[in-house]
């Protein structure tokens, strides 16, 4: 549309609140926009010297214009991001989830069962979540049967059909895990008691359902019922155990939704947090495409609108990075410099540099961008360039890693397919070499590794790298020999520096091109289980500094360091603590251990021992 096109309609756009939609020439919706005058904000399109070349082609498609009158702002704001999810027109932002998530449902029905679906029904049901895992909910169900007695069945228990004794109670009814409704044991008023505990308890608020259990306990004791008492005990301490598991913040924080964003060229990253009564009970990091220059502050807004939509969030608080324009008024926007909520943006904004990272580690691992052909491709490549005997579906890779010899471990990553098979991947403690010894540390695991896959009788990769020399190499090939897999499988060794590949025997190195797809496979497998083997080993050499510190102090064992270490998250913390502040923790007897541990440790430090 040009400038004189638009001057002839301009008059007829009015100067109110609403949203403004654009269709090109085949009257496809292109760009969805908010705006507090409508005339105004259109005609900034056409009346600026526009610099983004993105919305210069948006201009040039526009071919018609619509618009829809709202009464504020607000409900602008959520209009338009109702809009875009819902047509995702070309030149708005993007958001890349298109996941189908769980959810519990509380069945529309006589004393209403609980249980796991995707599928969202209007039948008048009630849905709780959406959650990200299902994992989450399958674990969040497991703690409902514990503590919450419900029916399972699917029986009609309508009241004419338990009149008429239809049915007879079954083994859950015995078990404790219900109550018997179809017997007429447990009334319509009791059994929603029930269901409104399980509400409370998905939204992380466990206190109202402790003190119902404490109360019930209390009855029973003063009637002398004690094993009845000891029944709701046994409840009270797994609702504890399971509020304990979980992540837990500030009980003070309340329920408040948590955003970070991250942004890398036309992309955004955006992580929610959602905490209800000190739990996070939600955490989801979503990608974002920006399509005309959004600000950071245009992109966090759409995310927020989208995930508080989808998480169905009624939260009155939302924690970010930087100031935003919330336009809903009731809800307070908190920018924190210190304490509790400040922890929390920085806890969002690790997760966000972890997706990120994660999200770039795939690609470099061939797992985006490309198609199931063109990944057995490269597979085939690789068979034909290390003469292999069969398509090389199955990849393997080992690497050693120790400091200075503490410490040593082994990583084994694990490709299918040509895509990375992370619930196949291995970490290793060394358990047989002292001291630094690569040769006999890789035969170790690789010995361990495929004498399970034996005794399982699990199939064998085609390909196993060895990531190392030959003498790595020749150490592995014995491990081979000794399980008697010569010939069932291929064994090369990858040289660290050159990126030459060796077979056990072999005087010369085979050398690949720099640019062969199959090259490119092989480095990203080495560098996917050098990224596994560091992390794992930097976790055991800062939990061996921490514990073998904490540890070195009589009296004090693994069980107490791990409550220590959880509570104050570092080995500072915990020597910087009074003893008042440690007995709280672990007791007053064990928290003078500590105090006088490291006193006596700083005198030895100070004063060290002669050889």
């Amino acid at each position: 549309m040009t400038k004189d096109e638009f001057a002839s309609i301009s008059a007829g756009l009015p100067a109110e609140p609403g949203i403004y939609k654009y269709f090109d020439a085949a009257g496809k919706l292109i760009y969805v926009g908010k705006a507090k005058h409508i005339r105004k904000r259109v005609s900034s399109y056409f009346s600026k010297n526009l610099q983004s070349y993105k919305t210069i082609e948006l201009v040039n498609r526009i071919k018609r214009i619509e618009f829809t009158i709202v009464n504020s702002e607000q409900d602008a704001f959520f209009l338009e991001n109702s809009l875009i999810k819902e047509y995702q027109p070309l030149f708005n932002i993007n958001l890349k989830d298109d996941k189908t998530y769980p959810y519990i449902v509380i069945k529309k029905e006589p004393f209403p069962r609980v249980f796991f679906t995707r599928k969202k029904i209007d039948n008048g049901s009630v849905y709780l979540g959406p959650f990200t895992s299902v994992a989450k909910v399958r674990e969040l169900l497991d703690v409902i049967k514990q503590n919450i007695p419900l029916r399972t069945c699917k029986l009609n228990l309508t009241p004419a059909n338990i009149q008429k004794k239809k049915f007879k109670v079954c083994l859950e009814y015995h078990l404790g895990n219900c109550k018997g409704p179809c017997e007429g044991l447990q009334t319509d008023t009791d059994y929603a008691e029930g269901i409104e505990r399980v509400k409370l308890l998905l939204k992380g608020n466990l206190k109202p359902i402790l003190h119902y259990f404490k109360e019930k306990q209390k009855e029973h004791i003063a009637r002398l019922e004690f094993e009845e008492a000891g029944f709701y005990q046994n409840k009270i301490e797994h609702l504890l155990k399971y509020q304990e598991k979980s992540t837990v913040v500030n009980m003070k924080t309340g329920t408040v939704d948590v955003f970070s964003i991250l942004e890398e060229g036309d992309f955004a990253y955006v992580n929610y947090l959602a905490v209800s009564h000190g739990s996070i009970i939600h955490t989801k990091t979503i990608s974002l495409h920006k399509k005309l220059e959004e600000t950071a502050a245009e992109v966090l807004l759409f995310a927020i609108a989208q995930l508080r939509e989808t998480f169905q969030s009624d939260a009155q608080e939302i924690i970010v990075p930087f100031p935003i324009k919330f336009p809903a008024e009731s809800v307070q926007i908190t920018v924190p410099k210190l304490g509790e909520k400040k922890k929390l943006l920085e806890l969002s904004l690790k997760n966000v540099n972890y997706y990120k990272e994660e999200l770039k580690a795939k690609k470099t691992l061939n797992l985006k961008d490309k198609s199931a052909e063109e990944k057995i491709h490269i597979l085939a490549q690789l068979q034909t360039d290390l003469h292999l005997k069969e398509l090389p579906l199955h990849i393997e890779c080992f690497d050693n890693s120790n400091f200075q010899g503490s410490y040593p471990v082994a990583a084994m990553v694990c490709f299918k397919n040509g895509e990375a098979s992370k619930k196949d991947y291995r970490h290793y403690n060394i358990k047989s070499v002292q001291g630094i010894n690569d040769f006999a540390s890789m035969a170790e695991v690789v010995y361990r590794r495929y004498s399970r896959l034996l005794k399982e009788n699990a199939a064998l990769p085609q390909l196993i790298i060895i990531d190392g020399g030959k003498g790595q190499l020749s150490a592995a090939m014995e491990s081979i020999k000794q399980l008697g897999l010569v010939g069932k499988t291929t064994l090369v060794g990858l040289a660290k520096n050159k990126e030459e590949i060796f077979f056990t025997g072999d005087t010369e190195s085979l050398q690949l091109s720099w640019q062969s797809e199959s090259l490119k496979l092989i480095r990203s497998i080495r560098d996917e289980v050098h990224r596994f083997g560091i992390s794992f080993h930097r976790l055991k050499r800062s939990k061996g500094t921490f514990k073998n510190e904490l540890e070195s102090i009589d009296g004090i064992g693994n069980k107490t360091v791990d409550i220590l270490l959880k509570y104050f998250k570092s080995v500072k913390k915990i020597k910087e603590a009074s003893t008042e502040e440690l007995a709280e923790i672990v007791g007053n007897s064990k928290a003078k251990m500590i105090h006088e541990g490291f006193i006596k440790k700083e005198g030895q430090d100070k004063n060290p021992a002669p050889f």
